[in-house]
């Protein structure tokens, strides 16, 4: 028997109540917001993920090891802020909506990167993105040891972002230092002492593609493809890697699509990200780029990682030019498997009730 017409309207009804609930009423990702002029917090929602945790406005009153700053910078190999809970001993995919800005030199308004946290280093600038990746102590911005981590985001379940509100800016595209563009497109993996941090030019077409924000359980080898190295700082140059989640097998160009994580973890893969050339790199020592981090210790409270790595000081202050062919394998620690949590908890709360709304439709 078809459900009343009464039925039908209480149903759709309460799927719109559902929806008004969980997602905002504009994306975060569809927001513009020229610097200098942000709002104090992009997301003034409070829906089912609650309100945002922290601020857009940063400055020098708000730099400290306590700040709730959720506005990042990714402008070279030692200016750059990654995406980190703000409590000690956290789990990445429980508080990825929470994370806050930890930043490799001052004037940002964020936490600064402890001394020794940053491992390694390469910064690759190519013709559609800029992207940082390194070998980090992961328990120096509050993660937990072991965890795996996941990815921060502008889009998340929700559309609000992870962190929720938070904002990317950047002057790697304007020629002028204090010039900043925001940064709309952008992926920042985090976990198993492992990070890697893409922004997209947005003036390109090919934006989104390139900082692909659906493929969150497979890390920076196939999100990031890199030449990283522990214990080298390096700035190069690079060409594009392909779309995240294209492969080509015997001249077809394949799309990879990531299972639910209902059907349990991903151990294997079907193919294997190439590696983009890099060239013209210039490494440095760590002593060098992070002087402003000698002074800055972590919170007493955490729990060190078992990595054994030390951030080098050997480095020659810099060195000829190098170039390196890319590869097919990639050094992104955490490759398979990062999870977000906070996401899963947001969909399935989604999935769940709109259920209860269709079964009342097409059951009764």
């Amino acid at each position: 028997m078809f459900p009343t017409v009464s039925l039908i309207s209480v149903s759709v009804a309460l799927a719109s109540v559902v929806w008004a609930q969980t997602f905002p009423a504009t994306p975060l990702a569809s927001k513009s917001f020229p610097w200098p002029t942000g709002p104090y917090q992009a997301d003034t929602e409070n829906l089912v993920r609650g309100r945002q945790t922290g601020y857009n406005i940063c400055n020098s009153t708000t730099q400290n090891q306590e700040s709730l700053c959720q506005t990042s910078f990714i402008n070279s190999i030692d200016d750059f802020c990654i995406w980190g809970p703000k409590d000690p001993n956290s789990v990445v995919g429980d508080t990825e909506g929470e994370a806050v800005a930890w930043c490799s030199k001052p004037g940002h308004g964020g936490r600064l990167i402890p001394e020794g946290t940053l491992k390694g280093l390469q910064w690759t600038r190519t013709p559609d993105y800029v992207q940082i990746v390194g070998h980090i102590d992961q328990t120096r911005i509050n993660m937990a040891a072991g965890d795996f981590g996941g990815e921060m985001d502008p889009h998340g379940a929700d559309l609000r972002g992870n962190p929720i509100g938070g904002l990317v800016y950047s002057n790697g595209w304007s020629g002028n230092n204090d010039s900043y563009t925001q940064v709309i497109e952008w992926h920042n993996f985090v976990g198993n002492n492992f990070f890697c941090f893409k922004a997209c030019d947005p003036s390109k077409t090919n934006a989104a593609a390139f900082c692909e924000h659906t493929l969150d359980r497979i890390g920076c080898a196939y999100n990031a493809p890199n030449n990283a190295q522990e214990g080298v700082f390096e700035a190069c140059q690079g060409e594009n890697q392909d779309f995240p989640g294209v492969y080509t097998v015997n001249g077809v160009a394949t799309t990879y699509r990531q299972p639910p994580e209902s059907l349990g973890a991903i151990t294997t893969m079907p193919y294997t990200a190439r590696v983009p050339a890099s060239s013209n790199c210039v490494t440095y020592s760590s002593a060098e780029i992070f002087a402003a981090l000698a002074s800055v210790s972590p919170d007493a409270s955490v729990t060190p990682s078992s990595s054994s790595g030390t951030a080098s000081s050997s480095q020659p202050t810099s060195s000829a030019p190098s170039s390196r062919a890319g590869t097919s394998s990639g050094t992104a620690a955490g490759a398979i498997e990062t999870g977000n949590g906070a996401d899963i908890v947001v969909m399935s709360g989604i999935v769940t009730t709109l259920g209860v709304v269709f079964s009342a439709l097409f059951l009764s």
